[in-house]
């Protein structure tokens, strides 16, 4: 929570309907996962299991840390509407533009190249359409009540335990081949 999403979510949602602005961000999000999704499996049949593994946990290490050390300045969310533009299509490219090459699209891609892609992507998905509508819903009153940098905390203590996770799997992988390997 509290990331560009949700914040572009609960902005647009504050003026404007929310069918419109939930639709573009569903809408967005389904795209990015779609495209992150078909990278992480063509990444898993170039790359083997074991590398991939080591560079999700490195990658969710990352950002983790990063997570955990992020302070309220570095947010910077000024969101100019554009006249003429729907409120839908707004949503859909604020998100769009936002998210691309974020690290949930990165973990996304990680991901897919080493579990079901279809599993990833709707699990993805339906995770992003949740936040979004949460955003959209109880974004303001969960700012007015947590501070942003406490929420990017919690996330980078989930992103560290999945990097654990990750870090076991290669040890795990690493152990199998050099054991069959002896």
């Amino acid at each position: 929570m509290g990331d560009k999403s949700q914040l572009v979510c609960m902005t647009l949602a504050a003026r404007h309907r929310a069918k419109p602005v939930i639709l573009g961000a569903i809408t967005a999000f389904a795209l990015l996962n779609t495209l992150a999704v078909l990278f992480g499996v063509a990444i898993a049949s170039w790359i083997p299991d074991y590398i991939v593994a080591a560079l999700v946990s490195v990658l969710f290490a990352f950002f983790g840390v990063r997570s955990l050390f992020f302070n309220d300045e570095q947010q910077n969310t000024e969101i100019q509407e554009k006249s003429g533009h729907s409120l839908f299509l707004t949503t859909f490219l604020l998100i769009t533009v936002a998210e691309f090459g974020d690290k949930t699209q990165l973990a996304i891609i990680a991901l897919s190249s080493t579990a079901l892609p279809l599993a990833i992507w709707i699990g993805a998905t339906l995770a992003l359409a949740t936040t979004s509508i949460l955003g959209v819903i109880a974004g303001r009153v969960l700012l007015n009540k947590f501070s942003l940098t406490l929420l990017h905390r919690l996330s980078g203590l989930f992103f560290l335990i999945l990097a654990g996770i990750a870090a076991y799997q290669v040890y795990l992988d690493f152990s199998a081949r050099f054991t069959i390997a002896i």
